[in-house]
């Protein structure tokens, strides 16, 4: 019987999540800032500019996430998770100290490559070292990571933040501590956690899977007899090799094009837009004009925050614990079906001029929803259903897909916002969650409790 190093395999997954931790940071930061740098840099009245301002990062996630899939095949997982460590770093520092808009929208970008490479290579980094019986809730750490970096955020951003007038108008925000250095604090923060991971990343091991597919099994056997013992480490090397026997090192993207790939790459993309599509994150990232809309201020706003990201931490914990127990379609199913209705009522809330508690209820419905199915389960499976072949630049693909999927997401919201209204863009969501669902239903497979191997020969044909 099979006796797993548990500690030890969570010990590398926690360091490899702290990748997941920054990209929740660095992603949601930005919210809870945005009142502020939007009167100092003075765009709190061009839509374009704020969009910008929010969705830039985004560019450099799709540069992070297209490049990751190279370089993750080239020289492994280790080292670019070690470089997304150092952008992170770069990018907190930078963004703080920005003295224009232009050096802010640089800086963001940079942080955006960090968090582009960290979102494709610590959830695959993960599934390649756990054991498949434990595979969903280590890959989930990652979320969970995430979601801690979010709810970091929340806290510093509203610890940071001074108490700010309801009535308060930009003049006012602006010339406060809040308009001219509170915020730039909110971004200087999140270099403590990015010097952590970057120290802490040069005690990883190297993927025994990529070290199988470079040719370097004799350092492999070492990290897989640390996992499981010297019988799981023979069988997984017997297996892995299996898999991999008929083909070189190199990697062509074209050959992710051909026809017995194709219905693994169709899931993997159409989940990955869906994760964003469904129009959760906007949540996050427009807080401020949600529960504006709503009838709260500002300071009430950065507390119902908070109020959120705890929420999200607790669904993500139950995730956890259900993914590797009721299977990820069914969790996925769950989801859809879950955010159809609710946005179907927050839109009608909406509509209907209903305020304050009845808006933040829902809000806080769907954002419990999706914290235990698609925010977590999306990135298990896009971890899972990919061939060791080409597992780095297919993750590169759907990744990439995903983060072009979230800045048309991130971008539009305040578009739609203005044109069809709160109420009308949650309906648009609603519709969304709705197809997605029908996909869902009819091409998800089942993969709780199968080796990446198995999966591989499953759907692979």
């Amino acid at each position: 019987m099979k006796k797993f190093n548990k500690a030890y395999i969570l010990g590398i997954s926690m360091v490899s999540a702290m990748g997941g931790l920054l990209f929740g940071y660095d992603w949601v930061v930005i919210g809870g800032a945005k009142p502020f740098y939007e009167r100092f840099f003075d765009i709190a009245n061009s839509a374009n500019l704020q969009a910008w301002a929010m969705s830039s990062a985004l560019i450099g996630c799709v540069i992070g996430a297209l490049v990751s899939g190279v370089v993750s095949d080239k020289f492994g997982r280790k080292w670019p998770l070690l470089l997304s460590a150092f952008l992170f770093t770069v990018s907190s520092v930078g963004t703080g100290a920005a003295s224009s808009y232009f050096i802010f929208i640089v800086f963001r970008i940079i942080g955006g490559v960090g968090i582009g490479l960290a979102s494709a290579l610590s959830p695959m980094y993960i599934a390649e070292v756990a054991p498949s019986s434990m595979r969903g809730k280590f890959v989930s750490l990652n979320q969970m990571t995430i979601v801690i970096g979010i709810l970091a955020a929340q806290i510093i951003n509203l610890l940071i933040a001074e108490a700010v007038p309801v009535d308060a108008t930009d003049e006012f925000i602006r010339a406060s501590w809040n308009g001219q250095v509170g915020w730039r604090w909110m971004f200087y923060a999140c270099a403590v956690p990015s010097a952590a991971f970057f120290l802490l990343t040069f005690l990883l091991p190297e993927s025994p899977r990529w070290l199988l597919k470079a040719g370097k099994g004799e350092k492999a056997y070492p990290t897989l007899l640390k996992i499981g013992g010297e019988v799981y480490a023979r069988e997984e090397m017997a297996n892995i090799q299996s898999t991999l026997n008929d083909v070189s090192e190199k990697v062509d993207f074209k050959e992710l094009f051909k026809p017995k790939f194709r219905t693994v790459l169709i899931i993997g993309v159409v989940l990955a837009v869906f994760q964003q599509w469904c129009g959760i994150n906007t949540v996050f990232n427009y807080a401020e004009e949600i529960f504006t809309a709503a009838g709260y201020g500002v300071s009430d706003t950065l507390f119902n925050i908070v109020i959120t990201g705890s929420v999200n931490l607790i669904f993500t914990l139950v995730a956890m614990f259900t993914v590797d127990k009721w299977g990820r379609k069914k969790l996925m199913v769950l989801g859809s079906v879950g955010l159809a209705i609710t946005y179907i009522l927050l839109g009608s809330a909406f509509y209907f001029q209903l305020k304050g508690i009845a808006v933040l209820t829902l809000v806080i419905v769907a954002i419990a929803i999706y914290a235990m199915s698609l925010a977590p389960i999306v990135w298990v499976i896009l971890s899972e259903i990919f061939p060791n072949r080409i597992r780095g630049a297919a993750m590169a693909l759907a990744t990439f897909a995903l983060w072009i999927a979230c800045f048309i997401l991130t971008y539009t919201f305040p578009l739609l916002n203005k044109g069809l209204g709160a109420a009308g863009t949650f309906w648009v969501y609603a519709g969304i969650c709705l197809l997605g669902f029908v996909f869902i239903l009819i091409k998800l497979p089942e993969t709780k409790g199968k080796s990446l191997e198995e999966i591989e020969k499953e759907l692979v044909k």
